[in-house]
């Protein structure tokens, strides 16, 4: 074998026209996008240069989208051992899981064209499930709404489904046909089924007339502008063909190719990190919700619920970097749909999906409350780059490069918020009694109320300079006045009555530290 050669290359180029921004008057632009986010670059490419070295990874490619832009990319290695053709910004990976998302996606679609309920039972639209044999006498029948969850009751298969990606439809209708044995009753549990994916292939293929790789195709991809993103890897150019190696016995042996098949629902993606960017650029415009037209292949809050799950959290504490070196952080994750849900204790809400498959590994981050999303392909057996995706994102998060875009103020709440700041200025309730719910006298009597102003005026007195409310909501907000002697941090929360009045006020004071 020739020596692997290496080479770190960085691309910045524009995505096409089609997916927007979702806020194109606030976005910097993109060359000031690539600007900021090259100062901290080189921590970034250091992420992925060390998994590259230590998960010996033959080629590698990244990319950073922000507000709908591709606004950083890395690539290091090859496209191949054998010739050494270096990766590049069309060098098409397999992806492996992270497809799930365009079956969960499609699925969606086909339910807002009325042509299924996600509550439909699987056998309706799929005949030969009807006479499968469940766990218990009180089974539920499998929901597509279980499949998309990974909540159906089929055991874990990831070593046995990622080996059945090219298999022929006749031979999985063959597999239904026979019934399946169950891990667990329906409902009962999250646990990660491949075949469950694949049975949402089929479920598209019936109900739409068309294959299920054609319809993706026709409905979402190409309306992206995803040119050369396909599940039958063998229409691949082979200029930009990125082949698969595992590493055993201290070198790089060359995975088979696996052609598109009934499992191609799970894991069949190709794709180049130019296409998939459009991808996440076009998921994350999902957010915020918000008035304007609807321009994308699938409505935005169609896009939004796949972030609902069915409830079964689980708990995890990863090892990271910090400021002081290495320490242990928090993640709640739920499985939604295709994408896996999860509370992070250094980046917030986030969106994420894996992909492990013979000769690739990738993974993919998305910050949607911040317009950011970070992914990255890799060409050796089940080398998911989860670890510096992530890395990244909380280097570009802490960084302060990447704010988190703020709540817009609604008239409701920036009116109540008017109100108090005259009330807090007059010492009483009157600037605001026209303003108060029902409930706000009955909880805390206007005497009441004028003894705990005058209470917090002597603590830290008046008010010399604030800032504007920021909204949790339409119906809330916090703030934040700085005071003669301290500080008062304060939220509004309004009632669900038309007009939204006053149901909540609070003051908390922080008198400056006496020397």
């Amino acid at each position: 074998m020739k020596p692997l050669f290496t080479a770190l290359l960085f691309i910045h180029f524009a995505l096409a026209s089609g997916v927007t921004a979702n806020n194109p008057d606030a976005m910097p632009d993109k060359q000031g996008q690539q600007e900021a986010i090259a100062s901290v670059a080189p921590d970034i490419d250091a992420f992925f240069l060390k998994h590259q070295e230590e998960a010996h990874v033959p080629g590698m490619v990244w990319g950073v989208v922000r507000d709908g832009e591709l606004v950083y990319t890395g690539g290091s290695g090859v496209q191949s051992i054998e010739t050494e053709v270096p990766v590049g910004p069309d060098s098409l990976f397999r992806i492996a899981s992270m497809s799930k998302a365009f079956t969960a996606l499609a699925i969606l679609k086909l339910r807002d064209d009325g042509l299924l309920a996600l509550d439909d039972p699987v056998e309706k639209h799929i005949p030969e499930l009807a006479g499968w044999k469940y766990p218990t006498s009180d089974s539920p029948r499998i929901r597509i709404r279980d499949l998309l969850s990974h909540a159906a009751g089929l055991v874990y298969d990831d070593a046995w489904g990622d080996r059945q990606q090219p298999l022929p439809e006749e031979e999985f209708t063959g597999l239904l046909e026979a019934g399946m044995p169950f891990s667990s009753a329906p409902q009962t549990q999250f646990e990660y089924s491949n075949t469950g994916y694949a049975l949402l292939g089929r479920v598209i293929t019936n109900v739409s007339g068309r294959p299920y790789d054609r319809y993706i195709m026709e409905e979402i991809m190409r309306p992206l502008g995803m040119i050369n993103t396909r599940y039958e890897v063998r229409d691949a150019p082979e200029a930009n063909y990125v082949h698969g190696y595992r590493w055993e016995n201290d070198a790089y042996a060359p995975e088979p190719i696996l052609g598109h098949g009934a499992y191609g629902a799970m894991a069949g993606i190709q794709t180049s990190i130019r296409d998939y960017a459009r991808w996440v650029a076009f998921l994350l415009d999902a957010w915020p919700a918000r008035d304007g037209a609807e321009t994308a292949p699938v409505r935005r809050s169609s896009v939004r619920e796949m972030a609902q799950g069915l409830n079964f959290p689980e708990y995890y504490s990863v090892d990271r970097e910090g400021p002081e070196g290495p320490k242990k952080s928090g993640i709640a994750f739920t499985y939604g749909m295709g994408l896996c849900v999860i509370d992070d204790e250094d980046l917030g809400f986030v969106l994420s999906h894996g992909g492990g498959y013979p000769g690739y590994g990738s993974y993919v981050v998305l910050l949607p409350d911040r317009g950011l999303g970070l992914f990255a392909f890799a060409n050796r057996t089940y080398a998911t780059p989860s670890r510096p995706v992530i890395d990244s994102a909380i280097i570009l998060q802490k960084s302060g490069l990447v704010p988190a875009r703020e709540i817009p103020v609604s008239a409701a709440l920036a009116g109540a918020y008017q109100a108090a700041l005259e009330v807090y200025a007059s010492g009483d309730l009157s600037p605001a009694k026209d303003l108060l719910a029902m409930n706000f006298l009955l909880d805390r009597s206007a005497e009441n109320w004028a003894r705990e102003l005058a209470r917090l005026k002597e603590e830290v007195g008046e008010r010399i300079a604030d800032t504007p409310i920021k909204a949790d909501g339409m119906l809330s907000g916090e703030f934040k006045w700085t005071c003669e002697r301290g500080t008062i941090k304060g939220s509004i929360t309004l009632a669900p009555t038309n007009p939204p009045g006053i149901q909540q006020l609070g003051f908390k004071a922080k008198p400056t530290a006496k020397e």
